[in-house]
Parts: structure tokens; C-alpha cells; sequence
């Protein structure tokens, strides 16, 4: 697919999503917001495409929402109704939770590798991934207390539940700047890599582990965690006996015994 704003490229069975707007921070615009779901959408649907990695170009991981968009706001809900405009702002802010949301609705694994600084709205879309990796120099900031708002597209949903409910809010509360090492001290990502270039190897390594795998089996478990963490153990319980009625007598199962029993590397079908 064309992009403005991402370059995506295939490498085996890994896909790199990289913002990039280098000359802007990366900053989130209108465009990216857009393509960043265009290009969920191409890694669900492309058979060879089995793990995203999502990263930054240039010096930061992105600064967040574009300013421009936000100044943009008044112009596109203009209405001489007032119920009107709050309408068609609310359905805005639904839209750009929606981009984020495709990350999560994506069936194949988005890993995030983080570097530089990554604010306000980078928060909210790493948060949507399945897993995050930084780099020592990394920094995170829920920045949008800091412009007078409150976060409206995903962090104050997700990020609870990944490092704890009283350290969200310090963070949401106070906008404070936290490096790679506290990051993976509260569990924001799951490793810290010395530089940048030793997190891009980190991260390459874990995708290729992961595309190795039963393309179908990693798809059940995307779908279970996430079902998972909004449902009690009782439905995730139903639901994965239901999914695995369905899906476990696959030819996958088959291949991973075969392969083991010949002590050789299992090969899936995409």
C-alpha cells in the first residue's frame, strides 16, 4: 500500500510500520491517524504479514497528536446548533479511538519498539499494542493534562490496567516525564535495551520468534488475552473452549507434533 505518513515494508513474515514524519517529531496528523488503520487493515488481511512492529523514524518514537489538528477541531464541527456541534465533535473523538482500536482488533501480534520520546498521543497507541520495548534514552509522558485536557483515545482505558491504577494516575495527573529503566520498572514495557540500535535487534528477534509460530494459534491467543481482560475468568473460560472446538484439530497441531517427533522446524501455512 501508498502511504504519506508510514512506511511499511515486509521482511519474511515481519512488517515494520514506521511513523514517518521525521522532520515533525512524528507528530500524529490528521493523514497518519488514517493511515495508521489503513495499515492495521493490511496486516490483518495480508496472509504473509504474521507480526507488526510499530516504530518511529528520526530522532523521537512520535511528540503526539499534530497541534494542527487540534487547531483544526472548531472548523469541522462548526454548526449553527449547538447540540449539533457537540455531536459532531463526539463522533471525532470516537473516530480517532477507532484507529487505535484497529491495533487491538488486528489478528496478528503489534509489537512497539520505542525510542526517543513518546507523548500524548504515542502513549495512547503504544498502550494498543501488544507488547511495548524501549530504549534506555526512551522517555513517555501522558502530556494532554499539561494542554488542558483530559485523554480522550485510549490511555486512561488501557494503561490501568498495564502498570496499576494509582501509578496511571500520577501520571495522568502530574504529565511527568518517565525514562526506559522506570518504564520497565512499572511494567509500561516489557524490556529496556540499552540504546536504540540493540532495541531494534531486541525486538526483530522476538517478531521472528513469534512468526515462527502457529499463525493460527497466535491468533487465539490475541483474541483470548484481550477477551480476557474485559470479561471474567468464567466467560474467557467459555470462550476459548468454544474457539478451540473450532480451531484446535488444525493442520498446525498436526505439523508442530510431526516436526517434533522428527526433530525438525515446524513450517505454517500463513
Amino acid at each position: 500500500m501508498e502511504f504519506s505518513t508510514l512506511d511499511v515494508t515486509l521482511d519474511g513474515n515481519v512488517a515494520t510500520i514506521a511513523l514517518n514524519r521525521p522532520d515533525k517529531a512524528n507528530a500524529m496528523s490528521e493523514p497518519m491517524w488514517y493511515e495508521i488503520e489503513q495499515a492495521m487493515q493490511w496486516l490483518d488481511e495480508t496472509p504473509e504479514a504474521r507480526v507488526g512492529v510499530l516504530v518511529g523514524r528520526g530522532k523521537y518514537f512520535t511528540s503526539g497528536i499534530d497541534l494542527a489538528l487540534l487547531m483544526g477541531v472548531p472548523a469541522k464541527i462548526e454548526d449553527e446548533d449547538e447540540a449539533r456541534k457537540r455531536e459532531k465533535l463526539r463522533r471525532l473523538i470516537l473516530r480517532l479511538q477507532d484507529t487505535l482500536s484497529s491495533v487491538e482488533r488486528c489478528r496478528k501480534p503489534v509489537l512497539a519498539a520505542i525510542h526517543g520520546a513518546c507523548i500524548g498521543g504515542g502513549i495512547d497507541l503504544v498502550t494498543a499494542c501488544d507488547m511495548r520495548y524501549c530504549s534506555a534514552e526512551a522517555w513517555f509522558s501522558v502530556r494532554e493534562i499539561d494542554v488542558g485536557m483530559t485523554a480522550d483515545v485510549g490511555t486512561l482505558q488501557r494503561l490501568p490496567g498495564l502498570i496499576g491504577e494509582g501509578m496511571a494516575r500520577e501520571l495522568a495527573y502530574t504529565g511527568r516525564r518517565v525514562d526506559g529503566a522506570e518504564a520497565k520498572e512499572m511494567r509500561l514495557v516489557n524490556r529496556c535495551y540499552e540504546s536504540a540500535e540493540a532495541l531494534h535487534a531486541g525486538v526483530m528477534e522476538t517478531a521472528r520468534s513469534i512468526a515462527a509460530k502457529s499463525p493460527l494459534a497466535i491468533r487465539g491467543c490475541k483474541e483470548m488475552i484481550t477477551y480476557a481482560r474485559d470479561h471474567s475468568v468464567a466467560d474467557g473460560l467459555n470462550y476459548i473452549a468454544t474457539w478451540n472446538s473450532a480451531m484446535l484439530m488444525s493442520k498446525d497441531l498436526f505439523e508442530a507434533g510431526a516436526a517434533a517427533m522428527q526433530k525438525r522446524e515446524p513450517v505454517f501455512k500463513d
